[in-house]
């Protein structure tokens, strides 16, 4: 593992005592865990050029698991960064790409706007490259899971469906995938759903559930008494005993299927 910044050390330091939510509530605070991660940019296998955002440990270990995580409808803000300097405080080398391709949404139209010009074989492409990328990272493990919420959850399954994922997880994101697409899955789904989300409702999910039984691909579904987007300390939906749950809950996951 290389030389951790001495910037970077003390801002990790500053954080530490923190819990994430904390964080990723006050705009200060998520900016300056922001502030620790590093721009990263490579060029797909379409051609184009992408970048994203890297978090690595402060840890002299020389081979840690990957973990890529996938924004939003708002884009690559400080909050998912944040989430990223988190899971590097806990050991991962987490890489938080960007399918808006540099915007940031600042209000629900804008963020809905962005979301709908996403063309799904650019996303596509960026995903499956910056999952080789991951996996090949010189500091990583060769072991890679992918994590996404809402517009990013629905791409982090479809992430694992075209990269050789070991894991995904995923915060009411879309899941009515084909099962000609979910059979392609390599490692074990983690999803977290409300129970009152207009979305990402009952029967969607209770369709995916169908799938996975259908192509024999392990899963796990907690459902919480939320809507969409309650794991968002920014948003009306969030609730933070849920929230907490379900990042606890992820963790384990990690742990488990990443070492």
């Amino acid at each position: 593992m290389p030389e951790f910044d001495p910037i970077r050390r003390s801002l990790l330091t500053s954080l530490a005592g923190l819990p994430l939510a904390a964080i990723l509530a006050d705009p200060v605070l998520a900016q300056t865990a922001a502030q620790i991660t590093r721009d990263q940019k490579i060029t797909t296998a379409g051609g184009r050029e992408v970048s994203a955002a890297l978090a690595k440990p402060d840890t002299a270990q020389a081979h840690v698991p990957t973990i890529m995580l996938v924004h939003e409808w708002w884009g690559l803000n400080d909050q998912i960064k944040a989430v990223a300097v988190d899971l590097a405080r806990q050991g991962y080398l987490a890489l938080a790409v960007d399918l808006f391709q540099g915007r940031v949404a600042t209000g629900t139209d804008e963020a809905r706007s962005l979301s709908q010009m996403v063309k799904p074989e650019e996303a596509a492409d960026t995903l499956s490259s910056w999952a080789g990328w991951l996996k090949n990272h010189p500091d990583g493990n060769r072991k890679a899971a992918v994590m996404g919420w809402c517009f990013g959850g629905g791409w982090a399954l479809n992430a694992a469906t075209i990269a050789p994922m070991d894991a995904a997880v995923v915060y009411y994101g879309r899941v009515n995938l084909p099962p000609e697409q979910l059979s392609r899955l390599k490692g074990p789904v983690l999803g977290h759903f409300g129970k009152s989300d207009q979305f990402i409702n009952k029967d969607v999910v209770e369709g995916f559930e169908r799938t996975m039984k259908q192509v024999g691909k392990p899963y796990t579904v907690h459902w919480y008494d939320a809507g969409h987007a309650f794991a968002n300390p920014t948003g009306d939906n969030f609730r933070k005993d849920d929230a907490q749950l379900a990042w606890k809950r992820s963790l384990e996951f990690l742990r488990k299927e990443l070492g």
